[in-house]
């Protein structure tokens, strides 16, 4: 029993109405800046690896503004916690602001000009980023026998791209498999191809998740390779192989002929959510 004399009740009654209109305000304006999102999170993926959903990326984002917003109404007592990235001062270095203001000295300033050039040099992550942008500079060779789409049979073994990864110790790591292996041929599988392995209980049933499709005797190879036969981390009882039916493999013919001409694939349909 609720009742309608207690002010909280009555402004929940209110907001109940008013709630359908604040919503599609609220839509309105995410749709506004929607377009930042889109490109932002096609570049991640892009930087990251192919197996990056950037439709979940967008849908964390647009979580993360509405909890952020919240400040905005906050009454000092409960506040949203921050990511690592938005605090703004280190607490020691505002206790030292808050020090050098009682003395009634000005904070140091610092000097303008370009960072030391051994700072950049010894930067790990930054040499790191620079290697990888040189290496996907770098065409990728589509040709030879491994991607002649007659080598796709009915008989032909399929793996699901998590399970390579987690195969050749890179399980961590979500689409690294595809950055460090770009000449892999990798086929994303669409509504019907997902309905269909799902079906069959070679994976859960994602919605809009991505899911690749690589050829078993590539992933064999590349674990027989110098990089990773002797790793500690091959784990090829991961790759689970199975038959796909003859009309998904006809499509990734197609798929890896297209690729061979040097066409673009098509992007991956998604089902709304």
């Amino acid at each position: 029993t609720f009742s309608f004399t207690d002010p909280v009740v009555s402004m929940d009654l209110l907001r109940a109405v008013l709630q359908p209109s604040i919503n599609e305000e609220i839509r309105a304006v995410f749709n506004k800046y929607m377009k930042f999102f889109q490109k932002a999170a096609i570049n991640v993926r892009d930087n990251v690896g192919e197996e990056v959903d950037p439709e979940q990326l967008i849908q964390e984002t647009c979580r993360s503004c509405l909890e952020q917003a919240k400040l905005l109404f906050s009454d000092g007592k409960k506040v949203v916690p921050r990511l690592p990235h938005e605090q703004v001062v280190p607490k020691r270095a505002r206790q030292m602001d808050e020090e050098l203001n009682r003395r009634g000295s000005p904070i140091p300033k610092k000097r303008k000009g370009r960072p030391p050039v051994q700072s950049l040099s010894n930067d790990r992550g930054v040499s790191g980023m620079a290697a990888w942008k040189l290496k996907v500079s770098e065409p990728v060779r589509r040709d030879g026998p491994k991607w002649d789409p007659s080598r796709l049979t009915e008989t032909t073994t399929f793996v699901l791209g998590s399970r390579a990864n987690k195969a050749l110790g890179m399980g961590g790591t979500r689409g690294r498999l595809y950055i460090k292996h770009p000449h892999l041929f990798k086929y994303a599988a669409d509504p019907q191809d997902k309905h269909w392995l799902a079906e069959q209980q070679h994976m859960r049933a994602t919605g809009g998740k991505m899911a690749y499709l690589l050829i078993e005797e590539d992933i064999r190879d590349l674990a027989a390779s110098d990089d990773y036969r002797d790793s500690v981390d091959l784990r090829l009882e991961e790759l689970k192989p199975f038959v796909p039916p003859a009309w998904m493999t006809e499509k990734m013919q197609k798929h890896m002929e297209t690729l061979r001409r040097g066409g673009e694939a098509p992007p991956p349909e998604c089902p709304p959510e």
